[in-house]
C-alpha cells in the first residue's frame, strides 16, 4: 500500500524559521489559508488591519508564519515605534495614505497644452486628487475669453488658468488683462515653454539653449542639445528626470499653488 505521511498540518503551518517582518502600512500581504490579500493600514498590540483593493478592511491575529509576502511564509510583527518622517507628495505636501479622490469639483484649473497638463499632474497630481480639482488644457491661449465666457465662471466654480510666456508686452499678457470675471485667475511664467520650467540640473545640462527668433523653440533645443529632432520623445526624456517640486524653477511652483488655492477656497 501506498504510504501517506503522518503530518497533515498544511504546508504554510509546519515549524520551520521564517522571516519575521514589521507590519508597516502600505505593507502588501496574503494571510495564508485565505484567499484574503491587503495593504497594512493599522498595527495594535497583537492584530493587523488590511484593506483590500477594494477598500474591505479586516482585523487578523499576528500569529507566526500567519501571513506571505511575494508567495513566501513569513511572520508579522508589530514595528517599532521609533519616529518615521511624514511621507510627502511630489508637491513637497503631507501625503494622505490610503485617501480616495474626491469628487471633481465645478471648478477648473485650464493649462495651455498637453506637457503643461502631463508636468502638472507628474508634480501635483496626488494633491489635486485629494482636492477634487481636474485640469484640461486649452491648446494655446488666443481663444481664452472665449473659453472663460463658456465655461461660466462663478464663486462656487471657479476658473485658474497657466499660461506659459506671461511677461508685460507679451501677446499672451494682452489676452489675459482682457479676462476680468473676478471667478478667474490668469498666472503664469516667463518662459517661452514650460519645457524651461525643468531646471536644467535635473537634466543633467548647464543651462537651456538660447533658440535664435524664428525657429521652432523645441527643434531649436533638441539640435542644441544634440537630442534626436523628435520633441515627442525629448518631452517624455525630460518629464522623466521630473520626480518632485525641487526639480521645478519656482516661477511654476508658485504660479500652480497660486491657481489650486484658488479654485479650491470656500
Amino acid at each position: 500500500m501506498r504510504e501517506y505521511s503522518p503530518d497533515l498540518t498544511p504546508q504554510w503551518k509546519r515549524a520551520k524559521a521564517v522571516p519575521e517582518v514589521p507590519a508597516e502600512p502600505d505593507l502588501v500581504v496574503e494571510v495564508a489559508g485565505t484567499d484574503f490579500c491587503g495593504a497594512v493600514v493599522a498595527c495594535e498590540a497583537g492584530t493587523v488591519t488590511l484593506e483590500d483593493r477594494f477598500g474591505k478592511r479586516r482585523v487578523f491575529p499576528l500569529e507566526p508564519r500567519g501571513f506571505l509576502l511575494e508567495g513566501a511564509v513569513v511572520t508579522l510583527t508589530r514595528p517599532s515605534r521609533a519616529p518615521r518622517a511624514p511621507l510627502r507628495t511630489a508637491s513637497g505636501s503631507l501625503a494622505v495614505p490610503g485617501a480616495r479622490a474626491r469628487v471633481a469639483r465645478a471648478g477648473r484649473i485650464y493649462v495651455e497644452g498637453r506637457h503643461d497638463a502631463e508636468l502638472v499632474e507628474r508634480v501635483w497630481g496626488d494633491d489635486l486628487r485629494i482636492e477634487g480639482v481636474v485640469v484640461e488644457y486649452l491648446e494655446g491661449v488666443d481663444d481664452l475669453p472665449a473659453v472663460v465666457a463658456e465655461f461660466a465662471p462663478a464663486p462656487d466654480a471657479r476658473l485658474g488658468v497657466l499660461v506659459d510666456h506671461l511677461v508685460p508686452g507679451s501677446k499672451e499678457s494682452r489676452i489675459a488683462a482682457s479676462v476680468t470675471s473676478p471667478d478667474v485667475l490668469i498666472v503664469g511664467h516667463p518662459y517661452v515653454d514650460v519645457w524651461q520650467a525643468v531646471k536644467p540640473s535635473a537634466l543633467g545640462i548647464g543651462a537651456w539653449p538660447v533658440v535664435p527668433r524664428g525657429q521652432d523653440w523645441k527643434t531649436g533645443v533638441c539640435r542644441a542639445l544634440g537630442w534626436p529632432q523628435n520633441t515627442g520623445a525629448a518631452w517624455q526624456h525630460i518629464l522623466s528626470r521630473v520626480t518632485s517640486y525641487k526639480d521645478l524653477e519656482p516661477t511654476l511652483l508658485g504660479a500652480v499653488e497660486h491657481l489650486i488655492d484658488h479654485v479650491t477656497a470656500p
